[in-house]
Formats: C-alpha cells, sequence, structure tokens
C-alpha cells in the first residue's frame, strides 16, 4: 500500500519539477517578445524657426479683394493649430508667402432661360516658406488647389450658396492645406500638375497680368516695416 500510494505524490513532483523551470523560461522571454517602438513626432520646421509670419497674398487676378480674405484664413489657421508663434513679418523667423494666380467660376447648369444655376469655382495659388535666419527657401508649392461645386443661391435648391460664400469654403479649404503642408511637411499636401490645373477661358474672370496688379514681392530696404527676405524669383 505504501509503494502504491507513494507513486501518484513522485509522478506530481516529477510534473512540478518541470513545469516550474519552464514557466520560468517562458515568463522570462515575454518581455524580449515585447518590442517598444519610439517613434518621435518629425521635426519638420528648423528648431531655430520659433515664430511664423503669413505674408499678405498677392493677387494676380482681377477678382478685388481675395487676398485679404485668404491671408486672414491663414493667419487664423495656424493660430487654431497653436504649435508656432504667429507675429508680424519683422519679428519671424519664417514665412508664408503666397500668390493667388488663378480664379476661374465655370458655369454648368443653366435654367429655361439660360441663366446659370450650377457653377464649378477653381482658386489657385503658389505658396513658399521662407527662412529667414537662413536666408532660404525651405519649399515651394505650386497650383495648390481649392474648388467647389455649388447651385446659385438664386436658384433655390438646398445647399445653394452666394458666391463669396463658395469663396469662403475654398479660402477654408486651401488655409487647412496651406498650415498642413507647413507643420507636416512634404508629400503631406501637394499642388495638381501644370497640365491638370485648369486653365483660362475667354470669358473667364482669371488673368494673370493686368495694370494696377501688384506682386508679392517686398518694399525695397529701409521702407515702413520692410520684410528681411529678399525676393523669391519664380
Amino acid at each position: 500500500m505504501n509503494s502504491t500510494s507513494s507513486f501518484p505524490r513522485k509522478r506530481e513532483s516529477s510534473l512540478k519539477k518541470f513545469w516550474i523551470p519552464a514557466f520560468a523560461g517562458m515568463t522570462a522571454l515575454l518581455p524580449a517578445c515585447q518590442k517598444y517602438y519610439y517613434n518621435p513626432a518629425p521635426q519638420v520646421l528648423p528648431q531655430h524657426i520659433g515664430k511664423i509670419a503669413v505674408r499678405a497674398f498677392a493677387n494676380h487676378t482681377q477678382q478685388y479683394g481675395l487676398e485679404d480674405k485668404l491671408t486672414l484664413a491663414v493667419q487664423a489657421e495656424f493660430n487654431r493649430d497653436g504649435r508656432y508663434s504667429i507675429t508680424t513679418e519683422d519679428q519671424a523667423d519664417g514665412v508664408v508667402i503666397g500668390d493667388i494666380t488663378r480664379y476661374i467660376l465655370e458655369p454648368l447648369s443653366y435654367d429655361s432661360n439660360h441663366v446659370p444655376t450650377q457653377y464649378k469655382l477653381w482658386i489657385l495659388v503658389d505658396v513658399t516658406f521662407y527662412d529667414k535666419v537662413k536666408n532660404i527657401t525651405l519649399w515651394k508649392e505650386s497650383n495648390m488647389q481649392g474648388q467647389i461645386t455649388y447651385y446659385v443661391a438664386s436658384s433655390g435648391l438646398p445647399g445653394s450658396l452666394m458666391e463669396d460664400e463658395a469663396r469662403q469654403t475654398i479660402w477654408d479649404m486651401l488655409s487647412r492645406d496651406i498650415r498642413t503642408r507647413t507643420l507636416e511637411g512634404f508629400g503631406t499636401v501637394t499642388g495638381t500638375s501644370d497640365k491638370a490645373a485648369p486653365k483660362s477661358s475667354p470669358t473667364s474672370s482669371d488673368t494673370l497680368s493686368g495694370p494696377g496688379l501688384r506682386k508679392n514681392v517686398p518694399p525695397p530696404p529701409g521702407s515702413p516695416q520692410s520684410p528681411s527676405p529678399p525676393a523669391i524669383p519664380y
């Protein structure tokens, strides 16, 4: 009886001797199996840039006042983001410089009296970021595009807009794209190709030249609020 009853105890003891070291070995391997990934946020802008200015956009179209609306929208977008201080150009380390190059309003549909009831609006801008500290252009994106298709307010259709309201929607689009491209780097936002960009039509209000149109070049040195960056060749 003693020899028979001792057999289960010996077997239990041998199993403990096997499983305890095996379990300890498995738990020792667990930390080695857990990989730790360190993903620091990319340093897109150089560390010496702490303050950003948004220069008033240049307007190369015949649509009056576009530059003011877009400049204010871009400044507001950077302020909402809050990662960089937005200041005047003379105090900034880097400057966002932009040119509104095209404004194309295309009618898509008409009523029975041949009055347009639906439009597609394109606005294209070229944007550059200038490093004042190093005196270099960090990046440039051409043909950044905002577009919207909308029914005119007089049509009475749901979601119809005035042209000014359609413009504001595009200012919101472009300001987000410009902020994203500046703070999150290359490839986050890209302009459309020259071939894909909408072209002016003979009846379009879009133009790239004309009397009284100002270009986005800095005033001469010594003038009031003269920006530090030199004119950037395009």
